[in-house]
């Protein structure tokens, strides 16, 4: 049974959706959606992380400054550390970044799936090896196809100029 998410706003992108989760003073959520039409924000924060996610789509070099709410295991929050580090256009592979965390590479992908602030902590840079999953496009937000794999591509793609596969 699925319950209905609320959102704050809603930001197009050219392969889906930004679904933006807050409080008055905390962002607590960004999820990716299918495609659909944007939602006005609702309330100051709301318009702030739209305004940034919209400098972003103009700026893939922008960086956010967005209070997020804080989430996730201390483990968890070391994986997402460790992404956010990651430069732009030189992904990592989920083993490669386990390696560095002395972990393995399915608790970091299990990490990675569970990041609530996707684009801003940006684990769609982390990629199976080569001919592995989807290709070594690996999996995203816990997904393995569909819509997700689209637009985790085209974040790869758009920071890259590379196509994967």
């Amino acid at each position: 049974m699925q319950t209905a998410v609320s959102y704050a706003a809603i930001v197009p992108l050219p392969h889906g959706a930004v679904g933006v989760r807050c409080t008055p003073g905390l962002v607590t959520g960004l999820d990716f959606l299918p495609a659909q039409p944007g939602l006005a924000p609702a309330g100051a924060l709301a318009g702030e992380a739209v305004r940034q996610l919209r400098a972003w789509l103009d700026d893939p070099e922008f960086r956010f400054d967005l209070p997020l709410a804080p989430a996730g295991s201390p483990f968890r929050q070391r994986v997402w550390q460790a992404i956010a580090a990651i430069p732009r256009g030189q992904p990592l592979t989920y083993g490669e970044l386990a390696r560095r965390l002395d972990s393995a590479a399915r608790a970091v992908g299990q990490a990675c799936g569970a990041n609530p602030y996707p684009i801003v902590v940006p684990c769609h840079r982390v990629v199976a090896t080569r001919g592995g999953l989807n290709g070594g496009l690996g999996g995203f937000a816990h997904a393995t196809q569909g819509y997700l794999l689209d637009i985790k591509r085209w974040l790869l793609e758009r920071e890259s100029r590379i196509p994967i596969a």
